[in-house]
């Protein structure tokens, strides 16, 4: 049985996903490059992956020669956007603040990051 597909992207995605944001375009073989030695994958993986990316309507390709380059459709704030969307229906009973009190309860958070976010607050009550 095929293994059914997250609509968020799973972390092998993400890690080709960054490749792709930080290069704004790139081919199987760009993406080979750039990845780290320890996360040495096979080219059909790369472009399996790409091809599932592009299934979820993360990327799209155009053909260059016999190459296929890769433009991301979705940039990175709303691919994160997503995520913490789904985590909060899946994990938070929808609720924002059972995450927000879940972080503050379990993360070490430092007195000025704990500022940072008050001024974030007080700017979307606004």
């Amino acid at each position: 049985m095929a293994r059914k597909r997250t609509p968020t992207l799973t972390d092998g995605e993400l890690r080709l996903m960054n490749i792709i944001w930080d290069k704004g375009e790139a081919t199987v073989g760009d993406v080979l490059a750039a990845l780290p030695k320890t996360h040495r994958l096979a080219y059909n993986t790369v472009l399996t992956i790409l091809r599932i990316l592009e299934q979820k309507g993360n990327l799209r390709h155009v053909k260059a020669g016999r190459a296929h380059i890769y433009h991301p459709i979705v940039d990175r704030n709303q691919a994160r956007r997503k995520a913490v969307t789904h985590m909060v229906k899946g994990f938070f009973d929808n609720s924002t603040e059972l995450l927000v009190q879940n972080i503050l309860d379990s993360e070490n958070i430092s007195a000025e990051e704990l500022a940072r976010l008050k001024k974030m607050i007080e700017k979307s009550e606004r």
